[in-house]
């Protein structure tokens, strides 16, 4: 476009948008690099073609795009804005730093297959995600899947739909025409007006089909002749232009490619499934089949379709029969919350997990038996919270850990002996040879005799960087011992017990040594892996192979939900895990405690709040099954999206002053520390601030950029609060750092002159308030029965905090000496009680009422505790021996 219809432009939406360059020209819209003046952001602003949106109008088109504004996915990039200005139509999205796969493909032409089949899957899941909302994308192409950061992000979401649904037949009246020939379902290419998932499926599986081969399974000289041929011809299979590509993604092509709807992929759920799935096949291949799902799998002779957690066994065929391979879907519904704190008795008759019964506050061992319907407790291990059970040899006893040293107890009832007296003891296992194996906090491997006597211990790291161990196993008959570390990386190591010899031999966590030889173990994502291990030697045989996806792993991503037992049993949780879950929703409170909703539509396992600068958006931490996310709100009811997206922990967001950043708390390094971020484009969020030999559990920014003000220790332990310049040199100072004293949720004033905390040095926990940056000279107590979460105004002349139920807040003078006034009650109405380690609410001064968390309601997400028989026997003929 000109440099006069740019100006143009800007003239229409001055005061919103000012574009700076055009960045690209699609079959429908024009792209412009713009800042959004409102949100002081980069953003890709496109323009309706001319003739497209005379078309189409202004009215019908921005009614239908309102349908796809609410996606919610992290490879779904977000609609931000609409509108029409001066008879242009346009519509708004994120900046992203990168490239689209078009460009990709023009430069290298094909990619690595496992980076193709990556690709694809992560579109398909993001396809899914929107089909689930009623939404049909209706041009999937290489250009519309933008790739930041290896991220595929689809963008264009649903603006076919719009457009279609608003122009009707005059696009094809006037000769214009959706979609893309070259990716174009026959449906679509037939004129059909109505078209659902399987056509976005035919689409993807177009681009992953060029992704491998190098060009679109349909080409020719003019768009009629590529129509021509997706109606009537068959696409050449990939595997005869490309040997490298597995058996079942061209199988998974082929399928997806399919004339008929019905024939495809049913959904793009399935189609990345199969994706995952080394035995799928089609077409003169034995298929795999999507059975529903059911409470028993039986697999006769040498194997049949079965349904784990979203992967699908292929049939094949042998001269000898195997076991019956079983795959029971338990029940446990007296009991709430899956954990990877679970141990299968050796013979496995019974399963022993560390729960929380119903209604209890703190969890205890139960045992499951596969002859009875009910879990029982274990008698006398519910005195204190326990966890890693593990089984003696016999199936009589069970070993478990505590924050207080490590215990025995008989499974059917009796006596609870001590075994380790102190320290937290973790990641219990038993040994053949009469000892309980478990690590400490201080990355050491120590062994007991079971019948009792003195911890030995066996192993310290001497790396450089302190190493957190997870596991260490015996290897039955070697002096050979496996070992998982989770820190700092995932992954599982063999050791020589008697020279100290380490050697790594895969990327994974929680890992099981059969006698028969073989490694099983999961990685990253819930994947569960078996490979053959030679001890003597020091290697894994083979690569690993895969056998289950959607195994739970524990928030942070450091160890999975499943355990083996000795006679070849497999038991594991699937995601999603049961755990009771608070669904919450944001809503506006005014100081006499009035109520307004702000988007009942968003509503999820909230955890803190803090609105931006400007008052028109929220940072919110969502739980979301295994993790915890940051995502961004456009208050009331605009859209919500994820900002971060991590396997792992990512919480406590808080805004840079001006909009354009937050900073947060994430344990992606190994321990908990702050990262920051843009909110606007995407990016690889930047560690910045790191406290040696603890962890960073909340995190403030200053106004004025140089001290951060941040708190240590965890939400379970004492924690203090520290204060750090990082320019010109870095310097770090205790705020408040008393022994044996609990401070949290450090602020600091908005002239940077005084820092408030909860602190319960008192006693109880009470609001003090001390001077910045001479934290030297004393503190004072704000509150006087009870404090916590304390908030300054923007202004800084007055302090908000939550007493109990209800709100306090005081007037303030921190120009001069620190002076308060009378504390004045606001309301009491039970809103954002979430914890009080982090304030869970944010003040806006602009409308002088509070942003808060309300729980509307309980649900319970569903249990599914899977038990695999004999699932050892198809390990050995998948892996060989």
């Amino acid at each position: 476009m000109s440099a006069a219809p740019i100006s143009r432009l800007n003239s229409a939406l001055s005061g919103r948008y000012l574009i700076e360059s055009e960045l690209g020209e699609g079959g429908m819209a024009t792209v412009y690099l713009a800042d959004d003046l409102k949100h002081e952001r980069k953003v890709a602003l496109k323009v309706l073609k001319p003739e497209l949106a005379a078309v189409v109008g202004a009215e019908r088109f921005l009614a239908e795009i309102k349908t796809t504004a609410n996606l919610q996915h992290p490879n779904i990039l977000p609609l931000f804005d609409s509108g029409e200005a001066d008879g242009f139509l346009f519509y708004v999205m994120p900046h992203v730093d990168g490239e689209n796969l078009r460009d990709r493909l023009e430069r290298e032409k094909q990619l690595p297959v496992a980076e193709a089949v990556r690709i694809a899957t992560e579109v398909a899941e993001a396809l899914h995600s929107a089909h689930e909302h009623g939404v049909v994308h209706r041009d999937v192409k290489p250009a519309n899947i933008m790739v930041s950061q290896g991220r595929p992000l689809v963008a264009d979401f649903g603006i076919a739909l719009a457009v279609s649904a608003a122009g009707g037949s005059r696009l094809t009246e006037t000769g214009l025409s959706l979609g893309t020939p070259h990716y174009m379902s026959p449906e679509q290419a037939t004129g059909d007006q109505v078209v659902g998932p399987p056509s976005d499926v035919y689409s993807l599986a177009c681009v992953l089909y060029e992704m491998l081969v190098g060009e679109p399974p349909h080409t020719g000289s003019t768009a009629q002749a590529i129509l021509g041929r997706v109606i009537t011809s068959d696409p050449e299979s990939v595997t005869s232009q490309r040997r490298q590509v597995p058996k079942h993604v061209d199988a998974v092509v082929s399928r997806a490619l399919e004339k008929l709807p019905a024939d495809r992929f049913s959904s793009a759920d399935e189609f990345a499934k199969a994706l995952g799935d080394e035995s799928f096949r089609y077409g003169s291949a034995v298929g795999a089949v999507a059975p529903a799902r059911l409470k028993l799998w039986t697999i006769a002779g040498w194997a049949a379709a079965a349904a784990l957690g979203g992967l699908w066994m292929a049939s094949v065929s042998g001269p000898d029969p195997l076991p019956d391979v079983r795959w029971l879907s338990l029940s446990v519904t007296d009991w709430a919350g899956a954990s990877e704190w679970m141990e299968l008795t050796p013979d496995g008759s019974a399963l022993i997990l560390s729960a929380e019964a119903r209604g209890a506050t703190q969890n205890s061992l139960v045992v499951r038996r596969l002859d009875d319907l009910s879990s029982m407790p274990i008698p006398g291990s519910n005195s204190a919270a326990h966890y890693d059970p593990t089984v003696s040899p016999d199936g009589e006893m069970v070993a478990f850990g505590s924050d207080n040293g490590a215990y025995v107890a008989p499974i059917a009832g009796g006596s609870v002996r001590t075994l380790v007296t102190e320290g937290i003891v973790c990641c219990l296992r038993w040994g053949d040879d009469g000892y309980v194996y478990f690590s400490n906090e201080e990355a050491e491997i120590y062994r007991v005799r079971a019948a009792g006597g003195e911890p030995e211990r066996l192993f310290a790291s001497e790396a450089e960087e302190q190493e957190e161990f997870v596991y260490y196993e015996p290897i039955p008959g070697q002096e050979r011992a496996v070992i998982s570390l989770m820190a700092p990386s995932s992954r599982i190591e063999i050791v020589d017990t008697r020279s100290g010899r380490r050697e790594v031999l895969t990327d994974g966590m929680k890992p099981f040594v059969t006698e028969s030889g073989y490694l099983v173990f999961v990685r990253e994502g819930g994947r569960l892996f078996a490979a053959k291990l030679d001890a003597e030697a020091m290697v894994l045989t083979g690569d690993p192979v895969l056998f289950v996806e959607g195994v739970g792993i524990i928030p942070g991503g450091r160890d999975a939900m499943f355990t083996l037992s000795e006679s070849g049993d497999l038991a594991y949780w699937a995601r999603p895990t049961a755990v009771p879950v608070d669904v919450r929703e944001l809503i506006w409170v005014d100081r006499a405690g009035q109520i307004e909703s702000v988007d009942t539509s968003f509503t999820g396992e909230f955890e803190s709040v803090e609105l931006s600068p400007s008052g028109d958006r929220a940072a919110v931490t969502v739980g979301e099954l295994d993790r915890t996310e940051v995502w961004i709100k456009e208050l009331n009811d605009g859209p919500a999206r994820r900002l971060t997206n991590y396997q792992g922990m990512n919480r406590r967001p808080v805004w840079s002053p001006d909009g354009t950043s937050l900073a947060f708390i994430s344990d992606r390094g190994g321990r908990r520390a702050g990262y920051r971020v843009p909110v606007d484009r995407i990016g690889v969020p930047e560690l910045f601030l790191e406290h040696e030999g603890e962890d960073v559990d909340e995190v403030f920014w200053p106004t004025d950029g140089e001290w951060w003000i941040y708190r240590t220790g965890t939400t379970f332990g004492t924690t203090d609060v520290y204060a750090r310049r990082l320019q010109p040199d870095t310097v770090t100072i205790a705020v408040s750092a008393q022994p044996e004293v609990d401070e949290r949720a450090p602020v600091l004033s908005p002239n940077n002159r005084w820092i408030a905390y909860k602190s319960d040095q008192s006693g109880q926990d009470e609001i003090w308030v001390r001077p910045f940056p001479e934290v030297g000279q004393g503190s004072r107590q704000v509150s006087v029965d009870l404090g916590v979460e304390p908030v300054w105004s923007p202004s800084g002349d007055e302090l908000f905090f939550r007493a109990g139920a209800g709100f306090t807040s005081t007037a303030v003078s921190t120009d001069g000496n620190f002076s308060t006034g009378e504390l004045r009650s606001m309301f009491s109405n039970g809103v954002s009680m979430i914890n009080d380690a982090h304030r869970a609410y944010s003040y806006d001064a602009h409308s002088d009422r509070f942003l808060m968390i309300r729980t509307v309601r309980q649900e319970e997400r569903t249990a599914e505790l899977i038990l695999v028989q004999n699932f050892m026997e198809l390990v050995k003929e998948r892996v060989g021996s």
